[in-house]
């Protein structure tokens, strides 16, 4: 619990210090962002805000991670050290950041809406992602157990093994579903940060519930307890617990300037680098089925676009909503935007709840 604490709080102070400073920086520089031609009406006010707030917050984890850990040992916490868990989170997290990064550093620079060219972008979020997956597979512990596993997961590690005709199949398999679960949280982030606060608003309740399951697979880890039945075989729950901790922690001070009226965006750089970690924690802390409810807020705003581009091409022009991601139909319906956002994060937060009760309901009755 100090960890946690420790992680979150330097996460925290570290955002809220260098956030107004960083936005300072921006804002003499005249790197602001530039607002879709296709975008709602109302939002051409936002034009010119700063973006790029995901550089603060992807650094402050990175540091607050290896200063918890740093703080712990001199504490004489030998058993609380780095794990190949967690160096693979920020892996992940910070190559689609990188990735974001250069994504919005262009569009600032030659001040137009789009950045990286979309073979561009594809091959760099396949680079990290499938060095991610590979890594996953490596590094056993004492146990035997790696961070990633190639059994799909729900709730835990299911009976359908992506390895059934061999470990190279196995290997191959797997690095093709973890990048799908990648492309589809990146995806369902980026989609979802159009209005103040929405994206950040909700990263932190998926966040917390990762927080949450990886304090409880650690105390129900196969080492720790004898029954077979009930136990959780993840490699490194309490590292996990940990970054969901500081994630959070970084994540609340970002959305005291990111709130309505933002004073920055977070840009690609934090919806990809939040996409990435999201994606990393459902496949390392084996519920990879399970992202889809906790991060159901994410998922039907996914949805909304794939539907509404789906059924245009079909339909000869037609459209199902008013605009997608679904956030700016209900702007085009009269909703205020806060109003939007708020009524958003109570259903992310019906989300997390209901991917929480499935996850601890199903250790009850296997109990």
């Amino acid at each position: 619990m100090i960890a946690l604490i420790l992680g979150a709080g330097i996460a925290l102070v570290l955002t809220m210090v260098a956030m107004p400073l960083y936005i300072r920086l921006l804002t003499k520089k005249q790197y602001g962002q530039v607002v879709r031609d296709d975008g709602p009406n109302s939002h051409a006010i936002k034009s010119g805000t700063p973006t790029m707030g995901g550089v603060v917050f992807v650094l402050a984890v990175f540091v607050a991670y290896f200063a918890t850990h740093g703080i712990l040992s001199l504490m004489g916490r030998t058993s609380s050290g780095i794990t190949a868990s967690g160096l693979l989170v920020l892996m992940l997290f910070g190559g689609m950041g990188l990735v974001g990064f250069l994504d919005d550093f262009i569009k600032i620079f030659k001040k137009r809406s789009l950045g990286l060219r979309a073979w561009q972008k594809i091959v760099l979020q396949a680079f990290f992602g499938i060095s991610f997956a590979v890594l996953a597979l490596q590094f056993p512990n004492e146990q035997g157990l790696t961070p990633g596993s190639t059994a799909i997961s729900f709730l835990r590690d299911t009976n359908i093994d992506l390895a059934f005709a061999g470990p190279l199949l196995g290997m191959v398999l797997f690095v093709l579903w973890a990048n799908f679960i990648v492309t589809g949280a990146t995806n369902g982030v980026n989609l979802t940060d159009g209005l103040d606060g929405l994206a950040t608003g909700a990263s932190i309740m998926v966040f917390g519930a990762y927080t949450l399951m990886g304090i409880w697979q650690q105390n129900q880890a196969c080492s720790n307890i004898d029954s077979l039945d009930v136990c959780y075989s993840v490699r490194d729950p309490q590292d996990l617990a940990l970054l969901g901790a500081t994630l959070s922690g970084a994540l609340i001070a970002f959305l005291w300037f990111n709130a309505k009226p933002a004073k920055i965006f977070m840009g690609d750089t934090g919806s990809l680098a939040i996409g990435g970690a999201v994606a990393a924690f459902a496949i390392l802390s084996r519920t990879q089925l399970l992202l889809v409810v906790i991060a159901g807020l994410f998922v039907i705003i996914s949805l909304s676009v794939i539907i509404q581009v789906g059924y245009f091409k079909i339909s000869g022009g037609k459209r199902v909503f008013k605009m997608a991601p679904l956030q700016h139909h209900f702007e085009l319906s009269g909703w205020s935007e806060e109003n939007v956002v708020i009524r958003f994060w109570i259903l992310a937060g019906l989300f997390v709840a209901a991917g929480l009760g499935l996850f601890y309901s199903e250790w009850v009755v296997a109990l």
